[in-house]
């Protein structure tokens, strides 16, 4: 009888002992520590930031997400509507915008050790200034750390797209500072001036790459919404705890 009670016993006396384990982990009545804080946050980070990385780095990521869709800048519209007059120019122009969200998806493959690299860095009064923020806190405080890196991340690929010819072997690139260069003359030419005409000043490749990375951060804002707000989201128990409270 002892043998065959003493198993059942160790096994009650162990599940008990897990059982109160969790429910201390996702305890919310007791203050949170330092600890649990900075933890809790850095797994929410990386989760969030894992998420929105992916999800952008698949295929059609950017370009079929009219959230974080990639498209010219207004001041293009004279040269995409030229080109679209041509025998297939309107695929020609697509062809353009797709290349660019392709390469902002290749990029976004490589975000999520940036990301890493900054949750480790967070400090205790980071953490803090986080948890009692707004509800886009964690985003900016990743968007501050990361914003320069991703950029020179991001930069050269959309750059990459923009420099391969289209017509007439003519990149985007060339055909974007054809198109400003005349403007501005025009712009700045007394009949200009008297027109109230504005000289272009985007620059091409910075306004795409800020775009792209525009689409990133909201994407990020959008998971740690999730986070804060859905508790079915805390798939940890220290999520459960942290953003419990």
């Amino acid at each position: 009888m002892k043998r065959i009670l003493l198993p059942i016993f160790l096994v009650v006396i162990t599940s008990c002992a897990e059982l109160a384990q969790i429910a201390k982990e996702i305890d919310t009545s007791r203050p949170l520590t330092q600890t649990e804080v900075i933890s809790g946050l850095k797994q929410a980070l990386t989760i969030g930031a894992d998420s929105a990385a992916s999800e952008l780095s698949a295929t059609n990521g950017y370009y079929l997400d009219q959230l974080v869709k990639i498209t010219l800048p207004p001041e293009a519209s004279v040269v995409t509507e030229n080109i679209s007059k041509l025998p297939g120019g309107d695929k020609l122009v697509e062809d353009v915008i797709l290349r660019i969200n392709r390469s902002a998806e290749d990029a976004a493959q490589e975000a999520a050790p940036v990301f890493a690299r900054a949750v480790t860095g967070m400090t205790i009064q980071d953490g803090f200034n986080i948890l009692r923020g707004e509800k886009d806190a964690a985003t900016q405080y990743l968007k501050t750390q990361t914003y320069q890196e991703l950029y020179n991340l991001y930069q050269p690929k959309i750059k990459k797209s923009l420099d391969k010819e289209i017509v007439g072997n003519i990149s985007t690139n060339e055909s974007w500072n054809t198109l400003t260069g005349q403007w501005n003359r025009v712009a700045g030419s007394i009949v200009g001036k008297m027109a109230n005409l504005d000289v272009i000043e985007t620059d091409l490749d910075r306004y795409l790459t800020e775009k792209a990375l525009n689409g990133l951060f909201l994407k990020l804002a959008l998971e740690e919404e999730i986070i804060r707000e859905d508790p079915k989201a805390r798939v940890t128990a220290l999520l459960k705890r942290v953003f419990g409270q």
